[in-house]
């Protein structure tokens, strides 16, 4: 039942992007009004219209070690409360047997 659930949002999601995305993309296959035909190197551009590609690098480098730390935080918090859950469980246990 779950399933058949998860697949049938599975096809309306698949099928939903497959009918809205090439609408939302239909621009980006030609060139804009007045812009040149072909290759043009990045010298060749404007400097406002240059876009530096080292601070994004970082950026995105930052982002992807910060996650990966907020993760494993979350991961180790979630371990010292099962340890904790099962060291009551073991002193439950312990007392059980002794009374």
């Amino acid at each position: 039942m779950l399933r058949q659930h998860i697949a049938r949002w599975g096809m309306a999601l698949a099928g939903t992007a497959l009918a809205v995305g090439p609408a939302l993309a239909g621009g980006l296959g030609q060139p804009a009004t007045g812009a040149p035909e072909g290759f043009e190197p990045v010298r060749a551009l404007p400097p406002q219209e240059q876009l530096p590609a080292a601070p994004l690098l970082i950026a995105a480098y930052a982002f992807v070690w910060v996650m990966l730390l907020v993760y494993l935080w979350t991961i180790w918090r979630r371990l010292s409360a099962v340890e904790r859950e099962l060291a009551d469980v073991a002193r439950r246990v312990e007392q059980a047997r002794r009374g």
